[in-house]
């Protein structure tokens, strides 16, 4: 019985290393697709985001509006393709850090309400990818492995990038 229950999580460990690629990939897809949308509607109503920040007391809030809306839609297609990923990660926790602080604030009355908010996993997402990198199949991972490979000569574990 022992046996069969080492074999079986011995099993179930490999398939798990064998399916590390995913979570990354995941998380890529749901978060990019949703900012490039995102940004691609705000840019297309910049007036109405432009107010909206302004009731959230926003500095420069027309600037503000062009600055996040180009910011998700580019971002969002970096992190999706896996180009930069972990660069473009920091300025989208940055922006989701300050919904939190301003459109979310006052939903927040504690840390079960802050991990009730769409805004905090988005942020917990982008720092995984800022952090752990992009994955395996991503176009950071392919430039980078090329590089590397060529200059030393040596494959490279794929959870390096």
């Amino acid at each position: 019985m022992v046996s069969f229950i080492e074999r079986s999580s011995e099993r179930a460990l490999r398939l798990a290393h064998q399916l590390s690629w995913l979570g990354p990939l995941l998380a890529r897809i749901t978060v990019g697709v949703l900012f490039m949308s995102t940004g691609w509607g705000k840019i297309h109503n910049l007036a109405k985001v432009a107010a909206f920040f302004s009731e959230l007391h926003i500095p420069a809030p027309a600037l503000q509006a062009t600055f996040i809306s180009y910011l998700e839609l580019i971002g969002g297609a970096l992190v999706l393709v896996g180009l930069l990923a972990r660069v473009a990660a920091l300025p989208l926790i940055g922006s989701m850090t300050v919904a939190l602080l301003t459109a979310k604030a006052n939903e927040v009355h504690g840390l079960p309400d802050l991990f009730g908010l769409v805004e905090w996993t988005y942020l917990v997402l982008f720092a995984w990818i800022a952090l752990a990198g992009p994955g395996r199949i991503s176009l950071d991972y392919l430039r980078f492995t090329r590089h590397r490979t060529r200059a030393s000569g040596v494959a490279l574990d794929a959870d390096a990038v």
